[in-house]
């Protein structure tokens, strides 16, 4: 009786947590206002270069996404000076469900429940109520060269990025963050998921360049500059990256 009674509760909140994350998703792709983006940094690893690096953050640090959506929504013509807003939210000092690798949809459908719920309880954010919550899992690379794939979800609104803890890398977190940003507001990814190679054309940030190789950005959504010989890039800043067409039609900056 009792465990029937948690889980009425807990599908309720869920419920409630559903149709608030519907209502906002239905606002943010108008871009009639900004976009309102909280990050929570996470010490992904309890070690002192993670905790030492997340003292750093402040709003500031978050500019050049700001700046990026900008000049890209300005070039599609989103007439709206500010389309997101990105401020630092508190430390969450909690880790957040982990995905079922090769999971079937039942699986996947209640790991994203269990995730929207975990998202709600550690939201502690003092200001307006944000409209995509990003959880940004920071990594010492000495200790872990190479994390875990990130994530976004466009139901729920929220991002699960795992960066890492040292500023050398400080443009490449901004590139993933910006990445699964998009992923919350309708962007698919633009890439091969068994390679990680840029899909042609709308993987490509100059599809129609001549010689088509090598690219020299990265369509934000494939995330890689393909380059000549099969190699791969990925752009180390937002400088490198731009939103292409396909992205753009996805996000609602594009109509047609």
């Amino acid at each position: 009786m009792f465990k029937a009674l948690r889980i009425g509760i807990l599908l309720f909140v869920l419920l409630n947590v559903a149709l608030g994350a519907w209502l906002t998703k239905k606002r943010s792709t108008s871009w009639q206002q900004p976009l309102r983006v909280v990050i929570y940094p996470i010490n992904a690893d309890a070690s002192a270069a993670s905790t030492a690096y997340i003292a750093t953050l402040n709003d500031e640090h978050w500019q050049s996404i700001e700046n990026f959506l900008h000049n890209e929504a300005q070039r599609f013509g989103i007439d709206n000076s500010l389309p997101v807003q990105v401020r630092l939210g508190p430390q969450v000092n909690s880790l957040p469900p982990v995905p079922p690798q090769n999971g079937n949809p039942l699986q996947i459908g209640w790991w994203s429940l269990q995730l929207r719920y975990w998202s709600w309880r550690h939201d502690r954010y003092a200001g307006a109520r944000p409209d995509v919550r990003l959880f940004a899992l920071y990594h010492d690379p000495q200790l872990t060269p190479q994390v875990a794939h990130s994530l976004g979800l466009e139901q729920g609104l929220i991002g699960v990025a795992n960066l890492y803890a040292d500023k050398a890398f400080a443009g490449r977190n901004q590139v993933v963050l910006t990445h699964e940003l998009l992923h919350t507001v309708g962007a698919s990814d633009k890439y091969d998921p068994a390679s990680g190679a840029p899909l042609y054309p709308d993987g490509y940030a100059e599809p129609l360049r001549e010689p088509r190789l090598p690219q020299l950005q990265a369509e934000i959504m494939a995330g890689r500059i393909p380059l000549a010989g099969g190699k791969l890039q990925m752009p180390p800043s937002l400088n490198e990256a731009m939103v292409g067409a396909q992205t753009a039609r996805e996000i609602r900056w594009l109509q047609h």
